[in-house]
């Protein structure tokens, strides 16, 4: 991931040396979003809060092994206040979600990071098999074909099949995280003062817990199931915005999904309020490959950014609100580690 982030650093840095060289036409920027078409526009917005539903369908999956009376509308909750906290404030944002659904469900927090890298483990093998399958349909896309274009996605090919062999590899490490493991990491920090490596022998067990639905056949199924209908919906989004706007009505599903690929892996880099990479890579994709103009790539740029992380603010906030939640503490992310045992 620190490659990934770096990568998306180097092409911030790109983009913005080529506004500043080239200058920036306002008026073709306003143009490209008052082109809009308000159906597809809509249907994409849908989709995508779609995705949400099945995150936490998914969550629940993973969940239910710890707590019977685990609620989809809890999980479904902690889902949304947790996306807007990222949105809020940045990659940090990401122990809120886990945070809540440990508290709603009454379960271990370090159970809950569990099915945490679970989730995102999930999804980066989807995305990576969608980018792959994506990769192989190249020559009928509407890339317009260069060396330096070729070599790129060569590069990126290989880059997420080395990421999905390490998320797999991962994968299958978690799946046999049992006592035996346990025990030889405990040994090897036998010279930690006794309180210490009891706190850590606790985090183990719980976090070994929360990987119960990976060790269940039907459950593992549910879950790959849940991923691929996700990932389909947010794909679908895709393509769903691509026809909303005319600069790129023209463009294929195969075309979003290698936009897709890119834009996920841009999505590493997620600053507060303003997101970050996710819309660098848009517009660096769409104005390199697909020769649209800087303004009309950006205009899609904020709308993708725009529907795929801020159109769950409002339903986050009012969920926060509604349940007496402040932003101030899950702001403070130390404090919420240290307050659950």
């Amino acid at each position: 991931m620190l490659v990934a982030a770096l990568a998306v650093l180097a092409i911030v840095a790109l983009v913005v040396y080529r506004w500043r060289t080239s200058g920036f036409a306002w008026r073709e920027f306003l143009a490209s979003l008052r082109g809009m078409d308000p159906f597809w526009l809509s249907v994409s917005l849908g989709l995508m809060l779609a995705a949400y539903l099945i995150r936490a369908l998914r969550w629940l999956v993973m969940l239910r092994p710890l707590s019977s009376e685990a609620r989809l509308w809890d999980t479904l909750s902690a889902t949304c206040i947790g996306f807007t906290a990222v949105v809020f404030f940045g990659r940090a944002g990401e122990a809120v979600r886990p945070f809540l659904i440990s508290k709603k469900a009454g379960v271990p927090f370090s159970s809950q990071i569990a099915a945490w890298l679970v989730e995102r483990i999930l999804d980066l093998l989807m995305v990576v098999v969608l980018f792959a399958i994506a990769l192989t349909q190249v020559s009928h896309s509407s890339i317009q074909s260069t060396s330096h274009i070729d070599t790129t996605l060569h590069a990126a090919g290989y880059t997420g099949a080395f990421v999905g062999a390490a998320m797999l590899a991962v994968l299958v490490g978690l799946e046999r995280f049992k006592g035996n493991v346990q025990a030889r990491l405990m040994s090897a920090l036998a010279f930690l003062p006794g309180p210490v490596r009891l706190r850590i022998e606790g985090y183990l067990v719980e976090f070994e817990k929360g990987m119960e639905s990976m060790r269940s056949t039907s459950s593992v199924l549910l879950l790959v199931s849940l991923t691929i209908l996700d990932w389909a919906a947010i794909a679908a989004s895709f393509a769903c915005l691509g026809k909303a706007f005319p600069a790129t009505a023209d463009l294929g599903v195969t075309d979003m999904v290698i936009l897709l690929g890119f834009v996920a892996f841009g999505s590493v880099l997620q600053l507060p309020g303003i997101g970050g990479g996710m819309q660098i890579v848009t517009a660096l994709v769409l104005t390199e490959f697909y020769g649209l103009t800087l303004e009309a790539a950006s205009g899609f740029a904020l709308i993708l950014w725009v529907i795929s992380f801020v159109s769950i603010v409002p339903v986050g906030v009012i969920l926060a609100f509604t349940e007496g939640i402040k932003w101030r503490t899950l702001k403070n992310l130390k404090g919420i580690s240290s307050s659950v045992s």
